[in-house]
């Protein structure tokens, strides 16, 4: 990561600590949102899965194959590549640089938990398989949702779904391409929880965001990863959070989660997990 950006990141994150509240859900107006930030974002229990999941991680850390992914201008944490550029990478490298944190795909799966107890089945999207580890996180709470991930490399979709197989995960549907071009011809009509962790810029974020916008319901929850991963993906957030159909906003530096219930006060919150 270049030396710049580096000292971005670092200062952003002073600032969230700085500015954000650990208070449990304390502050936090709309009953149902303070039941999500108390009971799911605070929730610390180790589900049963998470052991499978995160052997499947540990495995990737230490694998030794290569596989060639096209970069799409991403705006990737790793890659200063030209657009269009065909890349060889060893995929313990893109397991180390690309995949989302433990926390992350945990938070994920407790969302996606408590959707499917409020009405099954659910519609997910995912934005940026990866290695499939936060796809296995959002598939494992039931085999009655689906999961649509996108991602644009078909040798790392490979690799995605030997660690699918391994977990006996078959809810999940991947499609290959451009996300640029996939998402406009495959969005479904209805999303109920959708994670956004592929194209890290401005431009593209709001057009992914604006994209999965009309499929949003009242209780639908939207993820928006790397929030703070440079200006203009802060500047992609805020522009999110002054979207009219956006009710209620979470910080939580790492992500954002973003909420559409008509019943919530409208405000934005800094939490620190």
């Amino acid at each position: 990561m270049p030396f710049d950006r580096t000292l971005y990141r670092v200062g952003s994150y002073v600032r969230h600590q700085l500015t954000a509240w650990h208070t449990g859900g304390e502050g936090v107006h709309s009953p149902t949102l303070f039941y999500i930030v108390r009971m799911i974002m605070y929730d610390d229990n180790a589900y049963y899965v998470f052991p499978q999941i995160e052997q499947q991680r540990g495995k990737l850390l230490h694998s030794a194959d290569i596989v060639h992914q096209t970069d799409y201008g991403t705006g990737a944490r790793a890659s200063e590549q030209e657009d269009g550029a065909v890349i060889a990478r060893r995929v313990a490298d893109i397991a180390r640089s690309h995949l989302a944190p433990p926390a992350t795909g945990q938070l994920l799966f407790r969302l996606a938990n408590y959707l499917t107890a409020l009405h099954t089945p659910l519609t997910i999207v995912e934005l940026g398989t990866s290695l499939g580890i936060t796809t296995a996180y959002l598939a494992s709470p039931s085999p009655k949702n689906t999961v649509q991930t996108y991602e644009g490399a078909e040798e790392v979709i490979e690799e995605a779904m030997k660690t699918w197989r391994a977990l006996k995960l078959t809810n999940i549907e991947p499609v290959v391409g451009n996300i640029d071009q996939t998402l406009a011809t495959n969005c479904p009509k209805r999303v109920d929880l959708a994670y956004i962790d592929a194209n890290h810029t401005y431009e593209a974020t709001l057009r992914y965001f604006r994209q999965l916008l009309p499929a949003a319901g009242q209780q639908s929850i939207y993820v928006v990863d790397d929030i703070h991963h440079s200006p203009e993906m802060e500047r992609a957030w805020h522009a999110i959070q002054a979207i009219p159909q956006v009710t209620s906003t979470i910080d939580c530096y790492h992500c954002g989660l973003v909420f559409f219930d008509k019943h919530y006060i409208r405000k934005h919150y800094r939490m620190r997990l």
